[in-house]
């Protein structure tokens, strides 16, 4: 792996501070944790699956998933505060899941969230199921369905790049929002209330954070594309076409 390929990632890993994030321990009730987490399993297991056909048949792209893991360690440690019991923070998950698969960022999202949980004290064991849910499998799939769409309407590469990183920044916070309005419904706060509330709170962070993940995406797939070139084709091949594979 080149230098110039983990110069940003080094940069950006120095100023990361240490607060809470995602949905917080003890946040949501344990129903709800428990029916996210058996929501997230069957992604887990098809994403594990998935991604060791890949290593074991490419073994030379260790490297590059590690880099795409370290971006998304990186990028959603980075946090804005927002509303009670969660905050607005860049994901990262488009990258990976446009070079290796949707499905595979449900286990590199189950690390990263797993590893801030125990020893940076970011999001929960408990809420676990649905910060993974939301982060490693709504938005990677997102961020694959949109790259596909766009490439299909013939729009240049790095405007695809960049809109698979918004908007799958964006529908990430659409399920985090949902989440929490389903967890919190009353006599007095319908899930609609609540949707609503949680929505127009967290866009007033998000969106602009949404572009800048936008921006930092397209920077470091370029220089993926750059130095990495024989390894891309080995495993995603469809990424020089308009036909990239949604796995």
């Amino acid at each position: 792996m080149k230098k110039a390929l983990l110069t940003p990632l080094i940069l950006l890993l120095a100023g990361i501070p240490g607060y809470s994030m995602h949905i917080a321990e003890g946040f949501l009730p344990a129903t709800w944790c428990l029916a996210w987490a058996a929501v997230f399993v069957p992604f887990l297991i098809m994403g594990y699956r998935k991604l060791s056909a890949i290593i074991t048949k490419t073994p030379q792209v260790k490297a590059l998933f590690a880099v795409a893991t370290a971006f998304v360690f990186v990028l959603s440690s980075l946090k804005l505060p927002s509303v009670a019991g969660s905050s607005s923070h860049l994901t990262g998950v488009a990258l990976g899941a446009l070079l290796f698969g949707a499905s595979s960022m449900s286990v590199v999202g189950l690390m990263v969230l797993l590893f801030q949980a125990l020893l940076l004290a970011h999001g929960g064991i408990t809420t676990l199921g649905a910060n993974a849910f939301s982060m490693a499998v709504t938005g990677p799939f997102v961020a694959v369905w949109v790259f596909h769409l766009s490439r299909k309407l013939y729009i240049q590469q790095w405007t695809s790049v960049f809109l698979a990183a918004f908007v799958s920044d964006i529908f990430i916070y659409l399920c985090t929002s949902t989440q929490l309005s389903l967890a919190f419904q009353s006599e007095t706060a319908t899930f609609l209330d609540n949707l609503l509330k949680f929505m127009s709170v967290f866009a007033v962070t998000q969106i602009p954070l949404a572009v800048v993940e936008g921006f930092l995406t397209v920077f470091i797939f370029r220089l993926i594309l750059k130095y990495n070139a024989d390894e891309i084709r080995m495993i995603n091949p469809g990424l020089y076409t308009k036909n990239i594979e949604v796995r």
